[in-house]
């Protein structure tokens, strides 16, 4: 069975002393939780403090981002290696607010997957349409093309080392949620899709839904048969919501 993964995305929010409360909280709330994972991808200036703080728990750590280039003159990025030096286990690839806002395309995105696997990280490979997008019925062929950007040049294989994160933009922090059945309907369809070129990785891989995912709505979302968890914005800066998710997952 498949082991569900509730990963915190702090974006570019926190500051020593909120984040040392927050960890503090999460890993007092977290102790002796079995069956699912658990992560945080903080702003690269946080690094250090989340593996200082998290090193000796079960709780994971990440970044939000990375470098498609191993090394040289790109001033402001940080690369696979650099993230390696600070024990990060994950690394978020192809958010959308890096598409949308940065102009990083599937190209693009697919390189920074593949950097972060050479490095041995494992990326959560976010995919999601717009609201535009699902108004006129293609979710399913944005997906497919983000999809296939990874798979068309790494082979499905890759994904067998990864996560995938299914984050319908028109709910990242609008309190828009997908219904269950709606989120576990593109979820289903990743997992076909999927598994039309290896039924193992389909069967094995991780999809995360992330959209505005409370306490209040986890349980029922996690309970859909193709939801492993969720990639957690808003709600991961708050340590007892945080953790009323992370329960949620380990039912």
């Amino acid at each position: 069975m498949r082991e569900k993964l509730v990963a915190g995305n702090w974006k570019m929010n926190g500051g020593l002393a909120q984040n040392k409360a927050l960890l503090e909280a999460v890993i007092a709330g977290m102790a002796g939780v079995q069956g699912m994972g658990c992560a945080v991808c903080v702003p690269y200036p946080y690094l250090f403090q989340a593996q200082s703080s998290l090193k000796d728990t079960a709780i994971a750590w990440g970044a939000q981002n990375l470098s498609q280039h191993d090394k040289g003159a790109f001033t402001g990025e940080v690369s696979s290696s650099m993230l390696l030096d600070f024990g990060c286990k994950y690394v978020l690839v192809g958010h959308s607010e890096r598409r949308a806002i940065y102009g990083e395309d599937d190209a693009t995105v697919a390189l920074k997957f593949e950097a972060a696997q050479k490095a041995g990280l494992t990326p959560i490979l976010c995919v999601g349409e717009s609201l535009q997008e699902r108004e006129s019925g293609v979710t399913e062929a944005v997906v497919a093309r983000q999809l296939d950007a990874v798979t068309g040049k790494l082979g499905v294989a890759a994904l067998s080392k990864a996560v995938v994160a299914y984050e319908p933009v028109w709910a990242i922090g609008t309190g828009k949620t997908a219904s269950p059945e709606q989120a576990q309907a593109v979820h289903a369809f990743i997992r076909s899709k999927i598994a039309s070129q290896s039924k193992n990785v389909a069967d094995g891989l991780v999809i995360q839904y992330g959209g505005s995912v409370k306490g209040s709505n986890a349980v029922e979302l996690f309970g859909m048969p193709d939801i492993d968890g969720g990639l957690i914005g808003g709600a991961s800066l708050d340590a007892q919501e945080f953790l009323a998710i992370c329960h949620a997952a380990k039912r």
